[in-house]
């Protein structure tokens, strides 16, 4: 389907700054005439348990028809693609990983990550044939308005899912009192936040919500301690459900709650996990998980890709389209009530229908 590739391409993952490791990607002999998707995830890289797992299980699963693990089916048919992957370790690596996989020709570029939206934008001008698709982002034309037709932006409604959770977590409440942690401070995790507080006050307008980010910088995704540090604060002024939306760095929030211990077979406070399913990650302890289905939205514009229906612009993921929602499982199926539920799944209904607005923070 494609262009020349050479049969063995060894590419430096360039910028290989002072003190940081080179990053090598591979590229065999392959089939010209398959489907060639290359994936750039952020500094978190793919294993981080939350954002980037959730798009390497895509395209694991438009490569395999399986989850990373490669055991387990994920419930569609893989798809005839060549997939190559890289994690840059740091964002001076992005820029040139993305024009590596454009310069071979390949079919599809995915960027994962807001960060890499400014990135995406340049690399996709130089090479307006090639079709690339950014996570949590959009790309523009130089008049800083009109989306670039060769650039897919797949981004999520993720005010309303973290509205479900917020109600969640007031209805399990017992201090009256729930905490937010933030990765980076930046307008869509604000979108979070505002989602969550608005869907606790539904439950309890007297609760109180205590907010926190880790940083300011990309840093911030990608430290448990202070992801700890800061949820062991927000326990000491009373909070007993914390909603960690930080990448890496929310794993810490999961540490501090277990620190807290059992009472009487049950957890003393919980964590609510984010973008992939986080319940297994802590069982016990994680109330529910805000998941932002990365996964279908990587897994579907790959098959977009294949069938030749590949369109650029804006796709937008929300509760009407499974994009975002929150996670029952067996390893929560005890801790959140049946009558939370019913009351989670009537609000999702007006949500869908437009009879409860949530606030998205990011237009304000």
């Amino acid at each position: 389907m494609k262009t020349k590739r050479a049969a063995v391409l060894t590419l430096a993952v360039a910028a290989c700054v002072a003190g940081a490791a080179c990053h090598r990607v591979t590229y065999a002999p392959d089939d010209a005439s398959r489907v060639h998707v290359g994936i750039v995830f952020d500094i978190g890289g793919k294993d981080d348990r939350s954002f980037n797992a959730a798009a390497w299980a895509g395209v694991k699963c438009a490569e395999t028809g399986m989850l990373p693990d490669g055991k387990t089916p994920c419930g569609k048919p893989s798809l005839d693609i060549v997939l190559r992957d890289v994690e840059p370790g740091t964002p001076n690596g992005i820029e040139p990983a993305m024009r590596a996989f454009a310069e071979r020709g390949y079919d599809l570029v995915i960027g994962v990550g807001f960060a890499q939206a400014p990135i995406m934008q340049v690399v996709a001008r130089d090479y307006p044939n090639v079709r690339f698709a950014i996570v949590d982002g959009v790309a523009l034309e130089d008049d800083g308005k009109t989306p670039m037709p060769n650039v897919a932006g797949l981004v999520f409604k993720e005010h309303e899912g973290s509205y479900l959770v917020g109600m969640i977590a007031a209805r399990t409440s017992r201090s009256g009192t729930v905490g937010f942690v933030g990765g980076m401070d930046i307008p869509l995790i604000r979108r979070f936040e505002k989602g969550y507080e608005e869907g606790a006050r539904a439950v309890n307008p007297r609760i109180q919500v205590l907010q926190n980010y880790v940083g300011v910088t990309d840093s911030a995704w990608n430290n448990p301690g202070k992801g700890k540090e800061l949820s062991l604060a927000q326990m000491d002024k009373g909070a007993d459900v914390i909603f960690a939306a930080a990448g890496n760095s929310g794993l810490g929030a999961f540490d501090a709650v277990e620190q807290a211990g059992m009472q009487n077979g049950r957890a003393t406070h919980y964590v609510i996990g984010v973008d992939s399913n986080q319940n297994g990650v802590k069982p016990g302890f994680v109330l529910t998980s805000m998941v932002k289905r990365v996964d279908n939205a990587v897994y579907d514009i790959v098959g977009d890709v294949v069938a030749g229906h590949f369109k650029g612009g804006v796709h937008v993921f929300g509760l009407e389209s499974d994009g975002v929602g929150y996670v029952i499982d067996r390893y929560n199926r005890d801790l959140v009530s049946p009558d939370a539920i019913r009351a989670v799944e009537e609000a999702k209904r007006k949500i869908i229908a437009g009879e409860i607005t949530v606030t998205d923070a990011m237009t304000q």
